[in-house]
């Protein structure tokens, strides 16, 4: 099908990435807030039977911000630890990527508050509203940026969900934590870096997991307030339970592909932190055994974006030179997106 838009007469040549060249990671940072909310208060709250969370979660306890916190203190905590794990002064990063579901403001963008609040004064900043599939995504992008400019990038995932939550709806309220992971991305040579990555998006579902209203087509009025549309709905949880669970594995399966690699190769799967049922499904669906999974959804719950630097960060001792770990997410959107790692 011809381009409605008409081509340039003289393109720009493309720039050539260095041979050997990768985007390796050289800090990781992670920010909780000191308040925890454990799972049998939330049933007490919710009028729930003892244990009823935990055996359709898995998550014990989840972390939740206090009333004076939002998701740019969260980012600005995590992304100074990896910047100082990292060994780089402020002026060594020329891009800051946030991926968030929950800014500080609805304008303008929380990144540029994040960047100077760390002294990233030579960097752009941009926010990725990705949801689950956030913060993959945002790395994928770093990827081309590191590889084409040879700089660093610091990619934080970053949400503050416990209020986008209905505290009355155990669908959510039960799941949905705070949090903040950070990743300073750098170009290396060698086997270290990002080795491979697979996006995929399906907008049928768009409505699986969705806040109605807040945006352009369904604006805020004090209605639709009073009515709680200013909050996340989760409609037919099974049917995107099991979504999830076979998109996580499909990403998987596609990008180890790419990469002409298989399941046995890979020493760490990090999947994106939705609920343990969820990631025992994916992870039977996927082929691999537990000891190779990293699962802290008991302990940090659903930060959506927010989980994969945090389990890479509090899990970063787990991880040999050397070893390929597996990022995996699926998330509201449908997005979907899985990135191979060599440690």
């Amino acid at each position: 099908m011809q381009s409605e838009l008409p081509l340039a007469e003289n393109p720009p040549l493309p720039i050539p990435t260095p041979v050997g060249l990768r985007a390796a990671v050289l800090g990781i940072g992670a920010a909780l807030p000191a308040r925890r909310e454990p799972s049998a208060e939330t049933e007490r709250r919710l009028g729930l039977p003892p244990g009823w969370i935990v055996q359709r979660t898995g998550i014990r306890e989840r972390p939740l911000v206090g009333p004076d916190e939002a998701t740019s203190d969260l980012a600005v905590r995590a992304g100074a630890v990896a910047l100082e794990q990292a060994g780089l002064p402020p002026e060594a990063v020329t891009l800051l990527l946030l991926a968030t579901s929950t800014p500080d403001h609805l304008l303008p963008p929380t990144a540029p508050v994040v960047a100077h609040r760390l002294g990233l004064r030579r960097a752009g900043a941009l926010d990725l509203a990705g949801a689950c599939s956030g913060f993959l995504y945002a790395l994928v992008l770093a990827d081309s940026y590191v590889r084409l400019h040879q700089a660093c990038v610091l990619v934080i995932g970053a949400n503050v969900l416990s209020r986008r939550t209905n505290p009355d709806d155990p669908g959510t309220s039960a799941l949905f934590a705070d949090g903040a992971g950070a990743v300073v991305l750098g170009p290396a040579r060698g086997a270290r870096g990002i080795i491979a990555h697979w996006l995929g998006a399906d907008g049928s579902c768009w409505d699986a997991l969705y806040i109605p209203a807040g945006g352009s087509r369904r604006p805020l009025t004090p209605e639709r307030v009073a009515r709680g549309e200013h909050l996340m709905h989760l409609q037919n949880g099974r049917a995107l339970f099991r979504r999830a669970a076979t998109g996580m594995a499909e990403a998987g399966r596609r990008v180890l592909q790419q990469a002409g690699l298989g399941i046995d190769d890979v020493a760490w799967w990090i999947p994106h932190q939705a609920n343990h049922r969820l990631i025992e499904e994916a992870r039977r669906q996927l082929g691999l055994p537990q000891a190779r999974t990293v699962n802290l959804v008991d302990r940090i719950g659903n930060s959506s974006a927010a989980t994969i630097p945090l389990a890479l960060a509090l899990e970063a001792h787990r991880f040999a030179p050397g070893d390929l770990l597996l990022l995996t997410a699926v998330g509201a959107g449908l997005l979907s997106a899985a990135v191979l790692l060599q440690w």
